[in-house]
């Protein structure tokens, strides 16, 4: 299979609302993760962090020209593996051992990764039966209420265990944008992974499903609006009797 040098790794969009979307188009759309970009006056925020088989930092001038703090919508490999080259990492406290010391195991490299996953390989050394994420400890444990401050911008942090026990969203009511990670987005969920709870799920269902979201930006797919995002969640809870 064909690899791609690192400059061409990545893909850049500008959405609206100050939100860039970054992503990995080599990796197939199921297993492609979402990095999103926001800026704020003070600092800007990192939320997610890619397959890390690239150099964030090296590629992307954007996340090098504020402070930025990284967070983690949850430990899983596609999500956190970018981590390490931040100083500011945060997530919440019931993942913060699996960012500290990430497995194949605990991050689910196994059994999703092989270079099926994706349309063209990242550069060398790049290896699926090696592959694994860096460690990257947290500098700061994330609990369910908690705010991430930008300066000019607020995002409430709203704990969506269920996909995976520390999964989080994050909400800015200002503008009704909410970054949901994994736990919701347009495309099909992954309810069944290790880690995850089926009545945690629908708990955390319920809770989105209450916040005036305007619009969406998931952790894979793209982003959709919040009559969209209300759509999905109220077929998903009818379709699970929840």
């Amino acid at each position: 299979m064909e690899r791609i040098d690192a400059g061409r790794w990545f893909r850049v969009r500008p959405v609206a609302d100050g939100v860039t979307w970054i992503d990995e188009p080599y990796v197939k759309e199921f297993y492609r993760c979402n990095i999103w970009h926001l800026r704020g006056r003070e600092r800007d925020l990192l939320v997610d962090s890619g397959w890390g088989v690239v150099s964030l930092r090296r590629h992307i001038p954007l996340v090098t020209e504020m402070p930025l703090v990284a967070v983690a919508s949850h430990t899983h490999f596609d999500h956190i593996a970018g981590h390490h080259e931040f100083a500011e990492r945060w997530v919440h406290r019931a993942e913060a051992a699996f960012l500290a010391a990430p497995t194949r195991d605990n991050t689910l490299v196994d059994p999703y990764v092989s270079d099926a996953v994706f349309d063209a390989l990242p550069p060398e050394p790049f290896r699926s039966t090696t592959y694994c994420p860096k460690a990257a400890p947290a500098t700061h444990l994330l609990e369910d209420g908690d705010v991430v401050d930008l300066g000019d911008r607020v995002l409430e942090v709203v704990h969506t265990p269920g996909h995976s026990p520390g999964g989080i969203a994050l909400f800015e009511r200002a503008t009704g944008i909410l970054f949901s990670g994994d736990i919701v987005y347009d495309g099909p969920l992954i309810e069944d992974c290790p880690g995850a709870d089926a009545d945690d799920y629908a708990r955390s269902m319920h809770r989105l499903l209450a916040l005036p979201v305007r619009v969406l930006h998931g952790g894979h797919f793209p982003s959709c609006s919040g009559d969209r995002l209300r759509g999905l969640i109220e077929a998903w809870l009818r379709a699970r009797g929840a």
